[in-house]
């Protein structure tokens, strides 16, 4: 089925282009996405529970875990790339930049699941008709990160942990897909001067998704605290990032 349209709604496209930045309901989110084949979201965030442990976090947290994968899209073409590190410069990561990071790779059966292949397809969708400056088609390296964030009484658990930054890439794409016995988890969108703020909103629906013009804002999350400490609390989140090859 070919998708109707690449933009939810018109007021979506229009705060895109003036602020650089929007916040998605899920409802909204499930509309624009349905046509590209969004299906088993429950088998899709069952997912969450099979991450490790990301042990390249500079500030010696043990607070993450996720999976990571590389795709091509061009058009209509989705492409899997074979596994690689995950690699941003200090400009765009002080805490965790300037080294390669190996973290496991998303499985094969969720880097073909049906509402990964429709999030990849209508965000690299959305992405050709916000850049109408580049010549189309054109090929996105996209790059597909499942975060899981724990939380705890007695350490940070930071979504966020290098700050209010910029990714070094063209879009990014953040979807909500489950919070569990936790509160905060703020997301702040800043101005390139990163003191002016430009709006703020919290992701709680599964699907509440953010949409950043990486070069035009700074965008930071605050951290998240168990609601009741004798059970698990977690925060977990699809961060897909789009840059042009």
């Amino acid at each position: 089925m070919t998708p109707s349209r690449t933009i939810p709604t018109a007021s979506t496209e229009q705060q895109i282009t003036k602020d650089g930045f929007t916040f998605l309901p899920a409802q909204q989110a499930e509309t624009w996405l349905e046509p590209y084949g969004l299906k088993d979201w429950q088998g899709f965030a069952e997912s969450w529970n099979d991450l490790g442990v990301d042990l390249y976090m500079a500030d010696g947290g043990r607070y993450r875990r996720r999976r990571y994968a590389t795709f091509s899209i061009t058009g209509d073409n989705l492409t899997r790339k074979e596994h690689q590190p995950h690699y941003q410069s200090r400009d765009y990561n002080v805490l965790n930049g300037g080294v390669e990071r190996w973290f496991s790779p998303i499985t094969d059966e969720i880097g073909q699941h049906p509402a990964l292949t429709a999030i990849l397809q209508a965000s690299s969708s959305m992405a050709d008709h916000l850049s109408p400056e580049r010549p189309q088609p054109a090929s996105w390296h996209v790059e597909v990160h499942q975060f899981r964030i724990e939380a705890a009484n007695d350490a940070d658990a930071l979504p966020t942990p290098e700050g209010m930054h910029r990714d070094g890439v063209d879009w990014v794409f953040v979807f909500m897909v489950n919070r569990c016995n936790i509160r905060e988890g703020v997301t702040s969108i800043h101005a390139l001067d990163q003191q002016t703020v430009l709006g703020s909103f919290t992701l709680t629906d599964p699907l509440d998704t953010a949409i950043v013009d990486d070069h035009r804002v700074y965008h930071g999350v605050t951290a998240v605290e168990p609601e009741d400490p004798a059970h698990p609390a977690y925060r977990d989140v699809l961060v897909v990032t789009l840059r042009y090859e």
